[in-house]
């Protein structure tokens, strides 16, 4: 059973990369001992949205993406982004042919449906194309290709001009990161992000190399955790241990023990781990910045996660 054990968060305003706990010797197996972070909100799932929804209408649903913390997502929890070179007044939706492949406009045949968002700032504008897309704030709405589900939001590095949206309608900025700790059956305590998923570190990085070798193809399977504000660490977890790291992109990314750390993108919920021993490479993260018994297997497991992947991730 996954156990979260909530505890008040502390800022880190620094990089530290002090290793004060020996691999092997987890000081959280003691029941009892130990703190976690408190889960912040979850994303709401589609059945917050009226039941019985027209095809081809879509609905507005909130998330809460790492670094970000909550923005505006569609029907299944995928991130909703806007583009610098629309208009909001009068709205006006300017992605089209190959951009509309990479950023696919969120488009409704009637009124969107929405769920925790306020209905009056949501509208709609027509496209070039003569299709009805969704407007938050009278700016078209988009997904990026490349996220992998929800609380995922590659598409915030991939330029200045793309940027994902709040539930007010405005640009999300940079939010801290968060590192805290789950117990996950089959593993024991494990390092969790915001949302209580899993953190994985990547032994073909190497600790404390001081660079992440998971980018592409790669990072949209294992989704790095982004240090580009604040860290906050959960009680109970040395702040000594977390870091940041800059990536090739030029993004930074949390690290804990050296490692720079992972979510992973099979990963649906809170108290799954299904990426541990992925490929013999990639291990969920004790809290003292060590990787959790290789040979140990969480009760909740997805098939993929059990043979080795093409190029080691």
């Amino acid at each position: 059973m996954y156990r979260a054990r909530p505890v008040a968060a502390l800022p880190l305003a620094f990089a530290g990369l002090a290793l004060v706990a020996a691999c092997g010797t987890n000081p959280y197996a003691a029941s009892g001992a130990g703190q976690q972070l408190t889960l912040g909100a979850q994303q709401q799932p589609a059945s917050a949205v009226p039941a019985g929804s027209p095809a081809g209408r879509a609905r507005l649903i909130t998330s809460t993406v790492d670094g970000l913390g909550e923005v505006l997502a569609d029907g299944e929890g995928h991130t909703l982004y806007q583009y610098a070179k629309d208009s909001a007044e009068p709205s006006k939706a300017t992605c089209a042919g190959p951009c509309a492949v990479t950023w696919p406009p969120l488009v409704s045949d009637a009124p969107a449906l929405v769920a925790g968002v306020d209905g009056g700032l949501v509208g709609q504008v027509t496209r070039p194309d003569g299709t009805k897309q969704v407007t938050v704030g009278g700016r078209p709405v988009y997904r990026y290709a490349k996220d992998t589900g929800p609380g995922v939001a590659l598409g915030r590095n991939v330029s200045a001009d793309w940027t994902a949206v709040t539930p007010a309608g405005k640009q999300a900025a940079a939010g801290p990161a968060t590192v805290g700790t789950a117990d996950v059956d089959g593993l024991g305590p494990v390092l969790t992000d915001s949302a209580g998923r899993t953190l994985y570190l990547f032994t073909k990085d190497g600790k404390g190399s001081g660079k992440s070798t998971c980018d592409g193809a790669c990072a949209q399977k294992w989704p790095p955790l982004p240090a580009d504000g604040r860290i906050t660490v959960a009680g109970g977890i040395d702040a000594g241990l977390v870091g940041r790291v800059r990536r090739p992109d030029g993004t930074s990314q949390v690290t804990v023990g050296g490692w720079p750390v992972y979510t992973y993108a099979q990963d649906t919920a809170p108290g799954e781990a299904s990426g541990h021993g992925a490929g013999g490479t990639w291990f969920a993260v004790e809290p003292n910045g060590c990787k959790a018994n290789p040979a140990a297997r969480p009760e909740v497991r997805q098939a993929v996660a059990t043979a080795p992947t093409p190029g080691g991730y």
